[in-house]
């Protein structure tokens, strides 16, 4: 069976990981820990733990049990109180680092509740933060940085940490690396800072594909083309550059677009053929654009279908 890994965090990476479970490859996916906003950022402070918001939303895309357990843990308590807008698996994760010891444990733990098919591993067991610098301005926290990341010059973390022997194995036995989509300062590019991951990727025979964004992200990457994701991603990878780059081909009717734009200044993100080309970067190009309740979104069993077919050539 083929080895997939996988770097990223939120909404994007869920969607594609929900695909890539319906077909038979050994997916292992690494997820940012440096969350500070919501939920999240309130657990993280207030437990002195890593953000754990990031992991449940994979867990439970990557689940295999009824949708009742899927909605408990999906449930967000909405009365006033110390409990207001945590979500139930957050606080479950909460619970089991303290259980079971570490993130990873716990981590590991709950994808036996939700007979998860692969793995789902942190990349950090510290609770770390996210600091973008332009020129002498700091830009600390997650959050600061998703909002001025057109500003920012380069990311580092608040301080140096080691990643796992655990996914540095898993790189090294990777038949195909993905950057997933996802915010690209904040979801993305966390991996891609850590010198342990960086190195591992050099040395790495595997190809590196990214999965091009939908829509652009306010603050962090408005105009963007493809070919722009590609070059910052490259900027922050070692010697070893982005490979491949599966790319939506499809558009999205008017009205869908035009609320995204008015409502949260977003738009899709253009395909430059020509900037992908000179890059020297293989496209894959499709329509893997699904509209779910008014959202953009990545078709999940088209692109995690995309994935696999270039995975067995």
């Amino acid at each position: 069976m083929k080895k997939v890994i996988v770097f990223g965090g939120g909404t994007g990476l869920s969607c594609l990981l929900s695909g890539l479970k319906l077909f038979p490859v050994d997916v292992t996916a690494v997820i940012t820990v440096s969350d500070d906003g919501s939920s999240t950022g309130v657990l993280k402070e207030e437990l002195d733990i890593p953000a754990v918001g990031d992991l449940g939303k994979v867990l439970l895309s990557m689940a295999n049990v009824d949708d009742d357990f899927i909605d408990l843990l999906s449930y967000r308590f909405e009365k006033g109180g110390s409990l207001y807008n945590h979500p139930v698996r957050n606080i479950m994760l909460a619970a089991l680092i303290d259980l079971k010891g570490d993130l990873t444990e716990a981590t590991k733990y709950m994808s036996k509740l939700l007979k998860v098919k692969g793995s789902v591993l942190p990349l950090t067991e510290e609770k770390v933060e996210l600091i973008g610098y332009s020129g002498d301005k700091e830009y600390y926290g997650e959050v600061e940085v998703g909002k001025n990341a057109q500003n920012i010059d380069f990311l580092i973390y608040d301080h140096q940490f080691s990643v796992s022997s655990e996914i540095i194995g898993k790189i090294q036995d990777a038949d195909l690396i993905i950057l997933s989509p996802g915010s690209l300062y904040t979801s993305i590019l966390p991996h891609l800072i850590a010198p342990d991951i960086r190195k591992a990727l050099d040395k790495s025979r595997a190809p590196i594909m990214y999965i091009s964004n939908l829509v652009t992200q306010p603050g962090e990457t408005d105009g963007y083309t493809v070919g722009n994701h590609i070059k910052v991603l490259n900027r922050y990878l070692g010697e070893h550059r982005v490979d491949v780059v599966l790319a939506n081909t499809g558009s999205v009717r008017l009205e869908v677009t035009d609320v995204y734009k008015t409502k949260e200044n977003k738009s899709v993100v253009d395909l430059d053929r020509d900037t992908v080309d000179r890059l020297g970067v293989e496209l894959l190009a499709d329509d893997v654009i699904k509209i779910d309740h008014g959202s953009i979104r990545h078709d999940e069993l088209k692109t995690a279908y995309m994935v696999f077919s270039y995975l067995m050539r």
